[in-house]
């Protein structure tokens, strides 16, 4: 199968065997001119990446997906507005597609063959440019929204990015976005997450502080047995965020739920998206 990340600022496509091995990956910048430039990037990967026995293709997309018809509704930082991912991607390609969130992607592949292993209940949470996120339920991925960078953890707190008129989100206080604008506030104009995270500066408490809130209440709606970290931003800064997050998760989480849950990094690093990818993919074909 072809598995195809999309995500804020590049698409990265592998091939993927049944166990999750990786044959071959190419990575290419994201377009954001416009939603057909998009298109065109994502049938480009699959046409550059495909073999004879390349079966199905499966995506990853960070917005909403109609699970009955395959639409992709409408993503917050990139041009995609109702995109039936099946049919447009899907006839050009010459293959069964299938299309999930792409933070559903990456904790299918956690759950199955990474950090989540062995659990029945697990929240993932992918910390990048923005905040994804992915709920597997007594071993089934939930195919519903699953938009956790939008829930609300801060009331009529920082505005939200691109097409999201929301505040106060987790996406605003905890994403690779979030900590720039940290960064900016604590280093100086031009600063980014990256010095942050290479300082191992005391800011990123702060970051570490609103994630644990919000996982707080993750695990007062699922009490998963694990809670994954996963995204560029999220695996690298975990050194500093995973203490003050489990401090507010004793706080927010009814008992024993905050005790119990145990929190963890993901294992399948930037790759986790891709093969969850892949593994819908798997899926369509039964």
């Amino acid at each position: 199968m072809i598995g195809v990340d999309l995500g804020g600022t590049k698409i990265l496509a592998g091939v993927v065997d049944a166990s999750g091995g990786v044959e071959r990956t190419l990575e290419v910048a994201t377009p954001t001119s416009s939603q057909a430039a998009l298109v065109d990037a994502l049938v480009e990967v699959v046409d550059e990446l495909r073999t004879p026995d390349v079966a199905a293709a499966g995506f990853g997309v960070p917005t909403r997906v109609d699970q009955e018809t395959g639409i992709a509704i409408g993503a917050v930082n990139i041009p995609l507005h109702r995109l039936s991912l099946r049919d447009d991607i899907g006839t050009r390609i010459g293959l069964p597609v299938g299309a999930v969130n792409d933070g559903s992607a990456a904790a299918l592949a956690e759950f199955r063959l990474g950090a989540g292993r062995g659990s029945s209940n697990l929240v993932m949470l992918t910390l990048g440019t923005g905040v994804g996120g992915g709920v597997v339920i007594n071993g089934q991925l939930y195919h519903g929204w699953t938009e956790l960078g939008h829930m609300v953890i801060v009331v009529d707190g920082e505005p939200c990015v691109g097409s999201c008129s929301g505040r106060g989100h987790v996406e605003a206080y905890c994403s690779g976005r979030a900590a720039d604008r940290i960064a900016a506030r604590e280093l100086g104009p031009g600063a980014t997450a990256h010095e942050l995270v290479a300082q191992g500066h005391p800011a990123l408490t702060e970051i570490g502080h609103y994630l644990g809130c919000a996982i707080g209440s993750l695990v007062n709606i699922f009490n998963p047995e694990t809670v994954v970290i996963g995204g560029g931003f999220g695996i690298a800064a975990s050194p500093y965020l995973s203490a003050p997050a489990r401090l507010a998760i004793l706080r927010e989480a009814l008992a024993p739920g905050g005790q119990t849950v145990r929190l963890a990094v993901g294992e399948l690093g930037p790759a986790a998206g891709m093969i969850g990818a892949g593994l819908v993919a798997f899926d369509v074909l039964g």
